[in-house]
């Protein structure tokens, strides 16, 4: 079986449909399928519903697709970086469902284990809570959350083989991973992509049997979110 695809459009070629969840990896900028996602905005679905830790930044990433308004639902845990994501939100324009940041991370992981459910302290209390049901542990209160598992999984790989075993890199383990194994259909693009066989056991972090389709990307842009700058030292006077 080829999992390999000539681009982004191919490797989404049959998948797309108005109206489906999808899971795009990635931790603010670090190890964000943007490839895969100006695709997804290039093919004109709407309708969307995306689970992401966040919606990239105003003009890059998920927020491309705010901007032609084919996102009708984000499930997230941080969107402070995004005026377009707070205005929209703001108008009603759009549907949020904030989840505490480690709650999403093991919601998605829950759904790729087929956990349908699970119930956390994290929330109690809060909005977080409201219209969920709240039972108790060993005296202690627990909200309960839903497992999420997409039509459509998103993911960018430093490295990936044909067979679709991926590595991540630093950052990019962050969502990447737990959102690979929770979806129909999981498609990685990849930085490095090398044969089969050449990436040692040990080192994969998801194993090619999530992963359905892979496009190479081997000049994948590498934004930074919030630039920090120093002046450098002044020689030493000699």
């Amino acid at each position: 079986m080829n999992k390999v695809y000539p681009d982004a459009k191919a490797a989404l070629d049959g998948i797309l449909r108005d109206g489906m969840m999808i899971m795009s990896g990635g931790f603010g900028l670090c190890g964000i399928p943007e490839t895969l996602s100006d695709a997804i905005r290039d093919a004109g679905v709407k309708d969307l519903t995306f689970v992401s830790n966040n919606a990239g930044v105003d003009g890059i990433g998920l927020s491309r697709l705010l901007e032609t308004r084919q996102i009708k639902k984000m499930i997230s845990s941080y969107v402070g970086e995004n005026k377009l994501f707070a205005q929209q939100f703001l108008a009603g324009e759009l549907e949020l469902e904030f989840a505490p940041q480690g709650t999403l991370a093991e919601r998605i992981r829950a759904g790729g284990a087929g956990i349908p459910a699970f119930f956390t302290k994290t929330g109690v209390g809060t909005l977080v809570a409201e219209g969920k049901e709240i039972r108790e542990f060993d005296g202690e209160k627990y909200v309960m959350e839903r497992g999420l598992f997409g039509d459509v999984a998103i993911v960018h790989a430093w490295k990936g083989d044909t067979a679709g075993n991926l590595v991540y890199r630093k950052t990019a383990r962050n969502f990447n991973p737990m959102m690979a194994t929770a979806a129909k259909i999981t498609i990685a693009e990849v930085e490095h992509l090398v044969p089969a066989g050449a990436i040692d056991p040990d080192h994969i972090h998801t194993p090619g049997i999530f992963v359905q389709r892979i496009v190479h990307v081997p000049n994948a842009k590498k934004h930074i979110e919030q630039r920090t700058t120093r002046k450098r030292a002044e020689p030493a006077a000699s």
